[in-house]
């Protein structure tokens, strides 16, 4: 019962502290739809692949949303008809590289304002870096999810070609014309809704009402993945005693991989995962504590399963595996230098 009682406790603090930053991100993501242009967005993005990257993996301070809010807007950036780069980096970078987090770290971690720079600095090369390499695909749509691909520019034009539709995590793929009434959202109807035929472009009010209801159908859907993602994480953190990977840490390399695994699993919040890493901070090496602050909020539980809502299982494949070496080799540098 005591078991069961400390489970459900974590549980529940999961989402607890996940779902307002999923609300935030879904918000932010509605935002774009509704209210940003898309060709004054795209406009202001350099085209070339590394400095669309660097440029995406920046784009968090305008948008502090953390990896159980990123996705949404990430997902909404490629409707939008942004390069694979920019999404890309900004997906694995905004839940580090923004206000809200430089600033909890830096409370945790006044006194080794390293572990605050460093930080920031392997977040922002290792998401610009994966963000370059994913320029190589220059079509991403057979990365996409169907539903996801549908709604990418270069995809509308093939809209009346048969596409299978996921009958589950379809996030963003409808929208609601009228109370009860859904629509799905492919060019057509997106641009019925908005812009009746029989009537003049919606005002600010009727936009502001669809975004009401996108936001309500969007978090029904991520939310769903977000307690299956909570509720996986509680289990293995009940099952696995935190003493076996305590005993992991003392060497530079099986520390170093230890919280990373601590911090894939452990799924907790980049807005306040610098305080959980700092009670590890005095038996744990630098190069361990900057792996579960990096890889962390890039690649854990959650947010793989947010990530397999937009992009199919080879592509989160592909990003897991990307973000785990150069994390991997970029704390060990840290380790072998400091000792």
């Amino acid at each position: 019962m005591e078991t069961f009682r400390s489970s459900l406790t974590l549980f529940l603090g999961l989402l607890v502290e996940a779902i307002p930053f999923l609300i935030l991100g879904v918000l932010v993501s509605g935002l774009l739809l509704f209210f940003v242009d898309e060709q004054k967005l795209i406009n202001l993005l350099p085209q070339h692949p590394f400095l669309g990257a660097l440029a995406g993996s920046l784009i968090g301070f305008l948008f502090p949303v953390c990896e159980c809010g990123n996705v949404p807007v990430a997902r909404r950036l490629l409707s939008k008809g942004v390069s694979t780069p920019v999404a890309i980096g900004f997906l694995l970078a905004a839940p580090t590289i923004n206000p809200v987090v430089v600033w909890a770290t830096w409370t945790a971690f006044r006194d080794q304002p390293e572990i605050v720079v460093l930080r920031m600095v392997f977040s922002l090369v290792i998401a610009t870096l994966i963000g370059w390499i994913f320029s190589v695909q220059s079509d991403l749509k057979p990365f996409l999810q169907p539903a996801i691909a549908m709604m990418v520019p270069e995809a509308r034009s093939t809209s009346d070609q048969a596409v299978e539709r996921p009958t589950l995590l379809q996030s963003g793929s409808f929208l609601l014309d009228q109370p009860g009434k859904p629509v799905r959202l492919d060019a057509n109807n997106f641009q019925s809704v908005l812009n009746p035929p029989q009537s003049k472009p919606q005002g600010v009010m009727n936009r502001l009402q669809l975004l009401l209801d996108n936001t309500l159908q969007e978090l029904r859907e991520l939310g769903g993945v977000l307690v299956l993602g909570s509720l996986i994480a509680t289990v293995i953190q009940v099952a696995v005693p935190r003493e076996i990977i305590l005993g992991l840490g003392q060497g530079p390399i099986s520390s170093v991989v230890a919280m990373m695994t601590l911090g894939g699993v452990i799924s907790i919040c980049s807005t306040v995962d610098s305080f959980f890493a700092l009670s590890f901070a005095s038996t744990f090496t630098t190069g361990a504590i900057l792996a579960f602050l990096v890889f962390g909020p890039m690649f854990d539980l959650k947010s793989m399963g947010l990530m397999l809502t937009v992009f199919k299982a080879r592509a989160v494949a592909y990003i897991f595996g990307l973000v785990m070496l150069l994390t991997l080799f970029f704390t060990l540098v840290i380790n072998l230098w400091v000792s």
